[in-house]
């Protein structure tokens, strides 16, 4: 399939269709997030492996909102409510807890913040939530599976 380049991105109308397909088979919808993208707000802590992975089913996920630039919810995490700002760009899949079905998505490498930039979003973050547009290791095999 080739897209128009003039078109906006089809990306945010996926993550919406399969968050709203999953919550409906009442799954669990779980969004993978690249770390390295610039203008992530999530809590200290929840990086790992430059990536982030957040639960955004209505029961954990408050006040959900997605457009086609960012994906913004409350959250508890430790049992403190944060504000989680994801830019669409920074979503790499978006699949149901229980049975790994969902999408992959390509990150836009441009759009993840440079090595050493100092972008106001990096200078808020946390050192652990600073992962410098670290290239992730492809060796890993996905769990996730195509959906027909």
């Amino acid at each position: 399939m080739i897209f128009d380049p003039d078109m906006t991105s089809v990306k945010p109308y996926f993550i919406q269709a399969l968050h709203e397909w999953i919550s409906d088979n009442g799954l669990t919808p779980l969004v993978v997030v690249d770390a390295s993208f610039s203008g992530i707000r999530v809590p200290d802590g929840v990086v790992e492996d430059g990536k982030i992975i957040l639960n955004i089913s209505y029961d954990a996920a408050q006040n959900i909102q997605m457009d086609e630039e960012l994906l913004t919810f409350n959250a508890r995490f430790s049992g403190v409510s944060h504000a989680i700002i994801v830019p669409m760009q920074a979503v790499s899949a978006i699949y149901a807890r229980e049975n790994g079905k969902g999408m992959m998505f390509d990150v836009d490498s441009e759009a993840a913040a440079p090595d050493g930039g100092d972008s106001a979003e990096q200078a808020e973050q946390s050192p652990s939530e600073k992962t410098g547009g670290k290239k992730k290791n492809k060796s890993k095999k996905s769990h996730l599976k195509l959906v027909d």
